[in-house]
C-alpha cells in the first residue's frame, strides 16, 4: 500500500510509498544507491558533482532513467519513485552551467539546490518542468530561497549529516509553516519510521533521510564507513567547518584516524571554498574523513536498501497505529 501525499505536494509524489527523500551524499551516491531508493518507493538523490568528469553525468542520468523506466514497465502496481540531483549553487562551481544542460537532457524531475539560491537555476528546472527543493539551515534563507523561486523547501536542521544547520526541527519548521504552504522537508537524526511520523506531526510534509543509506549494501562506500556507521551513535559525531569551509557534522572515528583530535580542530575560512573542476580540492585531503549526522544509533547492521525501506515502512504505520490508539478524549498519564 502506497503513502498518499497531503495537499501541498506536486503530483510527482504519488508514487511514494513513504513520504521520503534519500538525501545526496557526497561520494556515497551513485546509479546503484538511487536506483534501489526509487524501486524501494522513496526519492533517491545524489550529487551532480559525484559524476567525475562532468561527461560522467550524462551516463548516469541515462542509467537511471533506462533502468526506472524498466521497472515501471514490469511493475505497474509497483511504479518508482522520482529521482532528484543535487546542484551545489556556489559561485566556485565550474560546473554548474554543464551540469544544468545535462540535466534538461534529461529532464531531471527534482533539482535540490545548497549553498546559494539562483532565480536562474529554478527557471531551468521550471522550463523542462521540474520542480526545485532547495535546502537552507535558518528562516533568512528560506525566504529568499522561495523569493528566488525555489517550489519547496529542506529544513536541515540540528543533527543532520553533512552540512547541518543548529535550529531545533521544532522550531524551525513551525516558523517556517507560519508563512510558507509549500512543500517542507525535514532533514536532521530522521533513522526510523516513527522519526518520519513526527517530521509530518510538526508539520513538514516529507522526510529527508541520508546518514542510514551509508550503511547499505548499495551505497559506494568503503565497508569500514559503514562499520563506523553502524558502531556509532549521537554522542560520536562532531560539529566541525574544518574540511569544506561550512559546518557539518561527521564521525569522530574518521577523525581521529586521521591524526586529528576532534576536541581541538581549527576553524575553517568559508571564503576559501571551491567547488570547481568537479569538487572542493581541499576535500581530496580529507577523504577518509567521513560525514554522518546524529540518527545513527538506529542503525545496527549493514542492509540492502529494499530492506532498510521496508523496515521503515513497518515502523511508520506502527506509529500511526499506535498514535491513533491514544485515548480520543485526552492524554491520560
Amino acid at each position: 500500500m502506497g503513502y498518499e501525499t497531503g495537499m501541498a505536494l506536486p503530483a510527482l509524489f504519488d508514487r511514494l510509498r513513504l513520504p521520503v527523500i534519500g538525501s545526496p551524499l557526497f561520494i556515497v551516491s551513485g546509479p546503484e544507491l538511487v536506483i534501489a531508493q526509487c524501486k524501494a518507493g522513496i526519492v533517491g538523490s545524489f550529487p551532480a558533482l559525484n559524476a567525475r568528469p562532468q561527461a560522467q553525468l550524462d551516463e548516469w542520468l541515462h542509467q537511471i532513467t533506462q533502468e526506472l523506466a524498466a521497472w515501471n514497465r514490469d511493475n505497474p502496481d509497483r511504479p518508482a519513485a522520482p529521482f532528484a540531483v543535487n546542484q551545489i549553487v556556489h559561485r566556485s562551481n565550474d560546473r554548474l552551467e554543464a551540469d544544468l544542460a545535462t540535466c534538461a537532457k534529461w529532464q531531471v524531475p527534482i533539482i535540490i539546490t545548497s549553498l546559494g539560491a539562483q532565480e536562474a537555476v529554478n527557471q531551468a528546472a521550471h522550463g523542462w518542468g521540474g520542480i526545485v527543493l532547495h535546502d537552507v539551515i535558518n528562516d533568512r534563507f528560506a525566504r529568499k530561497a522561495v523569493e528566488k523561486g525555489a517550489d519547496g523547501l529542506i529544513l536541515v536542521c540540528t543533527g543532520a549529516g553533512g552540512h547541518a544547520g543548529m535550529l531545533s526541527p521544532f522550531a524551525f519548521v513551525q516558523e517556517t509553516r507560519a508563512w510558507f504552504d509549500g512543500p517542507i522537508i525535514l532533514s536532521g537524526s530522521i533513522a526510523n519510521g516513527g522519526a518520519i511520523l513526527a517530521a509530518q506531526a510538526m508539520g513538514a510534509d516529507l522526510a529527508y533521510i541520508g546518514s542510514p543509506f551509508i550503511a547499505t549494501a548499495e551505497a559506494n562506500a568503503d565497508a569500514p564507513y559503514k562499520a563506523g556507521i553502524v558502531d556509532s551513535g549521537a554522542s560520536d559525531i562532531v560539529y566541525t567547518n574544518l574540511f569544506t569551509g561550512v559546518h557539518g557534522n561527521y564521525l569522530r572515528s574518521s577523525i581521529v584516524a586521521a591524526g586529528l583530535d576532534p576536541d581541538n580542530l581549527p576553524q575553517s575560512d568559508p571564503s576559501k571554498m571551491n567547488f570547481g573542476s568537479g569538487g572542493n580540492q581541499k576535500v581530496k585531503a580529507w577523504r577518509d574523513i567521513w560525514g554522518s549526522g546524529q540518527g545513527i544509533g538506529a542503525i545496527k547492521s549493514v542492509a540492502p536498501v529494499a530492506d532498510f525501506v521496508a523496515r521503515l515502512d513497518d515502523e511508520y504505520r506502527a506509529a500511526r497505529a499506535r498514535i491513533a490508539a491514544l485515548p480520543k478524549g485526552g492524554w491520560v498519564g
